[in-house]
């Protein structure tokens, strides 16, 4: 017969099953930073360390209640359902779309792919997960060619999107940076081909399929929030061994105006390829912080993906389950209030008048100009 644990020995299992997911508590200072939960200090007087600590405190404090609490808000989110009336304008004045649309951007092999795996996993809990393709870096597969829309409730009420896109090349930020604010102007949809210089097709036939495949016949989406997925591993590995281009190209990125126009601050993803000690985890999410220029705690969600076997982490690791359901509540949050007026007819009349009166004024001031010319010519005659 199985022995029924006691009380006492299922919290000794659940506290060490939580320390497995807690790595920042063998931080040197994770002491000094649980001293300070009982003096409530001055936020703005701790260090940075201690500020990141805090905030990973937090997530494993509310990881295990708050997950089914906004799992289920998501649920049951429709389009607007976040925005906060302003200035006497109601609901209906505003111009909401029907499904709000999250756009995740990145570097190749930066685990765009793998987020949107874990999303499926952690949001969508009934039926067969299908699991994105993930981008093998190979130009000649459709996959990686695409942007990818991802209905990760798996509902059909969904009120939101997530599109997975092709990783940039950090050699090649002009490029990356244009095709960026293509697709913040311009909208995107599904299946919409992301072709560049340097892609190599074998036949005609390839290039038909290809073009078949990003048919304009889906529906373009205007993108109202984006997530800047960063290898964290990566570009500390990189740092630390003198080559800080990587991470130049991630501020080029994070802070280009395109992004900015969208949402002035936008979500940052940490993801692991490989693994990391704690030291290196917190310098790495510190410096990149630093260089990005904002807040070590605001907007940034340290979120591992896969374990150390490959597998998705599930509801195995139940932070980076709620830090992740998080991000996509954060994304809806920043979404909904970043709606502007839907534009009237009065609104369509008073701009044609405005364009109207441009045109009247330049064109009475070139005529002035004329006369004016003409006029000190013939003093100089005279």
């Amino acid at each position: 017969m199985k022995r029924q644990l006691s009380s006492s020995d299922e919290e000794d299992y659940e506290s060490s099953r939580m320390a497995s997911f807690c790595w920042w508590r063998s931080d040197a200072k994770f002491d000094e930073c649980v001293k300070l939960k009982l003096d409530l200090p001055n936020v703005s007087s701790l260090t940075l360390r201690l500020r990141l600590l805090r905030e990973l405190e937090r997530l494993a404090l509310v990881a295990a209640e708050g997950l089914n609490e906004l799992r289920h808000k998501l649920l049951l989110y429709r389009s607007g359902d976040f925005w906060v009336p302003a200035g006497g304008i109601s609901k209906e004045q505003m111009d909401i779309p029907q499904v709000i649309t999250v756009l995740l951007v990145g570097f190749t092999s930066s685990g765009k792919s793998s987020l949107v795996n874990l999303m499926y996993s952690v949001l969508g809990r009934s039926g067969l997960i299908p699991f994105a393709q993930t981008s093998s870096g190979n130009c000649s597969n459709f996959t990686t060619m695409f942007l990818e829309e991802h209905n990760v409730l798996r509902s059909t009420r969904s009120g939101f999107c997530v599109y997975d896109s092709r990783g940039f090349d950090y050699n090649k930020m002009d490029e990356s940076l244009e095709e960026l604010s293509n697709w913040m102007n311009n909208g995107v949809h599904h299946k919409q081909l992301c072709r560049r210089a340097g892609d190599y097709l074998q036949t005609k036939e390839e290039l038909e399929t290809l073009a078949l495949k990003s048919s304009t016949k889906f529906v373009t989406r205007r993108v109202n929030c984006a997530m800047v997925v960063v290898d964290i591993a990566k570009t500390y590995k990189a740092l630390k061994a003198g080559d800080s281009k990587l991470l130049e190209a991630t501020k080029n990125l994070f802070c280009s105006s395109a992004l900015r126009k969208c949402n002035e601050n936008p979500l940052l993803i940490l993801t692991h390829g490989d693994m990391l000690s704690t030291e290196e985890r917190i310098e790495g999410r510190l410096k990149l912080c630093e260089c990005l220029g904002i807040s070590e705690t605001t907007g940034v969600y340290d979120i591992v993906c896969l374990t150390e076997y490959g597998f998705l982490v599930e509801e195995s690791d139940p932070i980076s389950a709620y830090a992740l359901t998080e991000a996509v509540y954060r994304a809806l949050l920043i979404s909904d209030r970043g709606h502007l007026p839907r534009k009237t007819i009065l609104d369509w009349v008073t701009l044609v008048l405005a364009w109207l009166f441009c045109f009247i004024g330049a064109f009475f001031a070139c005529l002035a100009d004329i006369c004016s010319r003409l006029a000190s010519g013939n003093k100089l005659k005279l």
